[in-house]
């Protein structure tokens, strides 16, 4: 009996030997095609609303689920769109994205749509403000500032790539020019272009301001390949290389005047050694040296790294300004006041502005960039070969992504809505200073559909890359 059985299995594995082997060996991401549909479906349904919620084409940071009450940077009404980021650009792009994924006309329309009322916004400089205001005039000056005019023109390049418009060319033409006018003869960006006679008129790399404009100048460069962008982003380079601040500190400031001196900007804004400018520059000299292959910007790397592993403070985190020569943690209030400590800073400040920050992650992630870029000979590996993923590691991360997914996906209401519940914000007093009161309401957050529709379609890309 018992050898009848050993047969009969011996049998079985015989049997489904050719089975397995074909199981084994079935195409790479096959095994996720329910998710990979239920993300095709959620991106329809999603930009489907969100698409509907418009106003003349563009978007706001929040709104009322009755879409009564919207909200930019305070309260905002039906005839005006946000520029900064979550706002106008920025769901464009995901709608840009999403349509390169999925190729839904609809959503290249909707980022159409997205991108001509940037266009009707741009003012006679070629830039943007803060907001467009339909009703009323355009902005007389261009912004830098919260990659405002930066995300406007890297969302009418990436669409000009798709579309054979005369009107979005134009636009992207005259933002061009506007960019090569206002760099420095250093290399930098000011805050606000033309001149303010004021610290707006500074090299600023607060809100990672001058990073923006070379990502600006290298995408310009990429897509249109012109000389004078390729001299542009010669020129930011070496603004960075040259405005590192010498050792013991050599990090970067967040403004520096004419004289590429740490100045102060508003009156809680010292000119200081800061930790998060250091981290952003890191990054946008390893995007240079990828790009350009030009070893000079790794160069002020190692000191700027160990510098910030140097000045990691006892609660995990690190002094947004450290003060220049002591090394001591920098907290101003209003009126350049100074404080030893967050907790002595008003409510506004205390809560308004990252005087101390936990950088662990980025700085983490920035130090494993530059040691595989340094570790790395560019010249022998072809650009289609570098940094391209094995198909074991695309489908551990497709895993990884599954269950964000799922919760996305199971997140969307009826209306293909995902709504921020019980959303905290403040309460503001028109003409009143803001008193540290909150207000809490469901609202539909810009920032949350951007999120989503990124990560539905970076599951669908990776997925794409392994056929």
């Amino acid at each position: 009996m018992r050898i009848q059985i050993g047969f009969l299995v011996l049998g079985f594995i015989i049997l489904q030997g050719p089975l397995l082997s074909g199981a084994s060996q079935q195409e790479p991401g096959s095994e996720f095609p329910s998710s990979a549909d239920s993300a095709r479906t959620a991106l329809k349904r999603g930009i489907t609303f969100f698409h509907s919620i418009a106003i003349e084409g563009g978007y706001v940071y929040h709104y009322t689920l009755d879409l009564k009450e919207k909200w930019g940077e305070g309260r905002t009404d039906d005839r005006t769109i946000e520029v900064q980021p979550p706002g106008t650009p920025a769901v464009g792009q995901s709608f840009l994205r999403a349509y390169r994924v999925v190729g839904d006309d609809a959503f290249l329309k909707a980022a159409e749509e997205a991108g001509d009322a940037l266009v009707r916004g741009q003012n006679d400089l070629g830039g943007w403000g803060h907001k467009i205001y339909f009703n009323g005039p355009k902005s007389k000056v261009v912004s830098f500032d919260d990659d405002q005019t930066q995300s406007a023109i890297r969302f009418l390049m990436e669409l000009d790539q798709e579309l054979d418009k005369p009107s979005l060319s134009a636009a992207i033409e005259r933002a061009l020019k506007m960019m090569m006018a206002s760099q420095m003869d250093h290399g930098g960006w000011p805050h606000r272009y033309p001149r303010q006679w004021n610290y707006h008129d500074f090299a600023t790399l607060n809100d990672g301001g001058i990073n923006d404009c070379i990502s600006v100048m290298q995408d310009a460069h990429r897509h249109y390949g012109r000389a004078e962008y390729k001299g542009s982003l010669q020129k930011a380079g070496w603004f960075l290389i040259m405005s590192q601040l010498p050792p013991p500190q050599p990090g970067w400031a967040q403004q520096y005047n004419q004289y590429l001196q740490p100045a102060w900007a508003r009156a809680f804004e010292p000119p200081a050694v800061c930790s998060l400018v250091t981290v952003r520059n890191i990054q946008t000299l390893i995007d240079l040296y990828s790009y350009t292959a030009n070893g000079r910007y790794l160069e002020p790397i190692p000191d700027a790294l160990r510098w910030l592993e140097s000045t990691k403070l006892q609660n995990g985190k690190w002094a947004r300004f450290v003060e220049i020569g002591t090394g001591k943690p920098l907290y101003y209030d209003r009126g350049r006041v100074r404080v030893d400590s967050v907790e002595e800073l008003s409510i506004e400040r205390r809560t308004g502005y990252g005087y101390e920050q936990d950088l662990s992650e980025r700085l983490k992630q920035v130090t494993k960039r530059f040691e595989e870029v340094s570790s790395s000979n560019r010249e022998e590996v072809p650009q289609e070969e570098r940094d391209t993923p094995e198909k074991a590691e695309i489908i551990e991360r497709l895993s990884e992504l599954e269950s964000e997914l799922n919760k996305v996906v199971d997140s969307q209401d009826d209306l293909g809505r995902w709504v921020v519940r019980n959303d905290r914000y403040r309460k503001i007093v028109p003409g009143t200073s803001w008193t540290g009161e909150y207000e809490t309401k469901d609202r539909i957050s810009s920032a949350l559909f951007n999120r989503n529709v990124g990560l539905l379609c970076k599951f669908l890309e990776l997925l794409e890359s392994l056929q």
